[in-house]
């Protein structure tokens, strides 16, 4: 019992931070952690405190807002994580009903839920969930939405449901700039709508995507199906993933897909929902005080927890940058123990104002390592941040550069000089299989290599007097780097580490400037008329090739012969031709499509762009697609690109 009261009393102040004043201390991963938990000791009990929240939808109305009733209730979404609380509410509905209906499937969004009233085809009001019943009239705010339609065909009084979102490409936009950095896209979409000043819903861009119908004058829907075409063809904005399954194993499929592509999405998703496809069996199946029995949301693994930043670490890369790295207390996420978390640059940690001890949110995409996106909360014993004000590994006089800090002796600062060497062997410059970054740090300090031209004089003698080379090891090294001195120009302008200048953009110098000769007589203006080129990219290859220190060491690595050889232009179908690839598609994996659009003559961009010649779009393709039809550029589905491949089509 105290341990339900403890519960009931954490989990109450969470709902008001989260639906009320949409500034969140804990991540969804943990409070659902607790909600679990609070579910199971009520369950196992029998007993349902008063005040309990597993009972009540939302929250309470703002101040300053009017008041909105729903004509119908709002109910929330009872939770799966797993493949057997997803047969267990399966099993529940056939018992209730007898058989195994269909169910639609769709991505839960992570934004805040939105009710439209349109009369006589007019948006009249708009309002937030509430407690189900009640909730915050907010149509001025909605209707800077340019999603939303302010006119549908529609005549009679209905009410469309949906979800305000920010996008994650509109989200990275805002916090560059801004004073106070949002801390994800939800809490930015649902601070501006539940925002009395309509300027501030508008300066964020919001969408807003349709995906069920409440209050309806008449009876016209039969099927979700029929809903879901209702709403396309009403002219809203409708969730590309709509499918149907009939079974565990065929939702478990679906579900695996949506988890797999997440990242190619450009707004959030926390899971995804499953819905009755039958309205007559929604009526026979009702609700409980909180959920419908007809409905579950499926969530997925959290990308998001909260916990203590104990230090930070400054370390230097091969550009001679001192990057800060949060050292935080451990912490699960995504099924790794989280220890350390990145850290943009100074000015970012003075704008997300982040503290030793604070309490901060870490997010988690794949297997890069997190980053932090705000705070979550600071305490008393929280502490600034300083900055260094000499190198951490040479003790040489930091120099400030912007946003950035660096090293001023970066000729003689170990962490620069291996990290440049391991940099120079990767697989996408010279490619000398056998020199990682441990090796490198050997050679720095054994052999006092510093500069890569001095791994072409490299002897058998020299190599077998360090630690774990054997012959057979030290051989292969040295045929390794023999082999290396025939390179194609784009992968040795990427290896001579020009800051900012990465292997994509390495591949569009090689191809445009076809010899490093003429790329060493590029001046800025050349280089700016380039696609996605910008000031700062071009500054740096012009200045990269006035440095003499620069230029002797080309020279030394020619003179030790390297190879530099230039790839002829391939010849095909996507020949004078620039694409990008967006969406998820199933054939192949992206990158495996931009190396069969390469090979047969065609150049991939990431961006859309004027430049852009054609864009191929899988499935949830987002904003570059509608960027693209608004250029009124060629769009290709996935259908389109294989036969356009034809007999050429060979699978990488």
């Amino acid at each position: 019992m105290d341990r339900m009261k403890e519960l009931v009393k954490l989990i109450n102040k969470y709902d008001k931070e989260y639906y009320e004043l949409d500034n969140p201390s804990i991540s969804d991963m943990e409070y659902d952690a607790l909600y679990y938990e609070l579910v199971a000791l009520e369950q196992m009990s029998g007993i349902v405190l008063p005040n309990s929240p597993t009972h009540r939808v939302g929250g309470a109305v703002q101040k300053g807002f009017n008041k909105h009733k729903h004509k119908l209730r709002l109910y929330s979404l009872d939770k799966a994580q797993n493949r057997t609380q997803l047969e267990n509410f399966f099993q529940r509905v056939i018992k209730a009903v007898g058989y195994m209906p269909k169910f639609t499937l769709e991505h839960k969004f992570d934004g805040l839920t939105v009710s439209l009233t349109y009369k006589n085809g007019e948006l009249v009001s708009a309002a937030t969930r509430g407690d189900g019943i009640t909730g915050e009239e907010i149509t001025a705010q909605v209707k800077t939405i340019r999603s939303v339609p302010l006119t549908i065909h529609y005549k009679g009084e209905i009410e469309i449901l949906g979800e305000g979102i920010m996008r994650l490409s509109v989200f990275e936009k805002y916090n560059e700039t801004a004073k106070t950095p949002l801390k994800n896209p939800r809490n930015g979409a649902a601070g501006a709508i539940r925002n009395l000043n309509p300027k501030i819903t508008a300066s964020r861009k919001l969408d807003f995507l349709a995906y069920n119908v409440g209050y309806v004058e008449e009876n016209l829907f039969k099927t979700q199906c029929e809903v879901n075409q209702f709403l396309r063809e009403n002219g809203f904005l409708v969730d590309d993933k709509f499918v149907i399954v009939s079974d565990v194993d065929n939702a478990m499929v679906e579900l695996n897909k949506i988890e797999e592509h997440r990242e190619t999405l450009d707004f959030m998703i926390d899971g995804a929902v499953l819905k009755i496809d039958d309205m007559s069996l929604r009526e026979k199946l009702g609700y409980t005080d909180k959920f419908p029995r007809w409905a579950l949301a499926y969530k997925f693994t959290a990308q998001e927890t909260t916990t203590i930043v104990k230090g930070v670490k400054w370390q230097v890369s091969r550009t001679s940058k001192i990057n800060p790295l949060a050292v935080l207390e451990p912490v699960e996420l995504m099924g790794v123990t989280v220890k350390q978390a990145t850290l943009n640059n100074y000015s970012d940690i003075q704008r997300k104002d982040i503290k030793i001890n604070s309490r901060v949110f870490i997010r988690r995409s794949n297997d890069v390592i997190p980053e932090i996106t705000a705070v979550a909360s600071h305490n008393e014993d929280s502490m600034e941040i300083l900055k260094p004000t000499n190198c951490p590994a040479c003790g040489s006089v930091v120099r400030e550069e912007g946003a950035f800090l660096y090293c001023t002796n970066p000729d003689f600062c170990a962490p620069t000089i291996i990290s440049y060497l391991d940099h120079f062997a990767q697989k996408s410059c010279m490619d000398i299989e056998g020199l990682s970054e441990k090796t490198a740090e050997q050679l720095y300090n054994e052999m006092h290599i510093k500069y890569p031209y001095q791994l072409y004089y490299l002897t058998m003698e020299q190599l077998l007097t360090l630690e774990g080379f054997k012959e057979k090891k030290a051989s292969n090294l040295l045929s390794n780097i023999e082999k290396s001195k025939n390179v194609t120009l784009d992968r040795f302008i990427f290896s001579l580490g020009i800051p900012s200048i990465g292997r994509k953009t390495a591949r569009q110098l090689a191809d445009t400037f076809q010899s490093l000769e003429k790329l060493m007589e590029a001046n800025t203006q050349t280089l700016l008329a380039l696609d996605d080129f910008g000031q700062i990219m071009a500054d740096n290859v012009v200045g990269f090739f006035a440095d003499d220190k620069n230029i002797d060491l080309i020279n030394k690595l020619l003179e030790a012969g390297v190879t530099i050889k230039v790839e002829e232009k391939k010849e095909g179908i996507f020949s004078g031709k620039v694409v990008v690839l967006t969406g998820s598609l199933s054939t192949f994996k992206r990158s495996q499509a931009a190396k069969i659009i390469e090979e047969q003559g065609g150049k991939v961009n990431d961006t859309v762009s004027k430049s852009v010649n054609l864009v191929i779009a899988g499935k949830d393709a987002g904003s570059k697609l509608a960027k693209a039809q608004k250029l009124e550029i060629e769009i290709w589905d996935e259908g389109q690109f294989i036969n356009a491949l034809g007999s050429d089509f060979i699978m990488v």
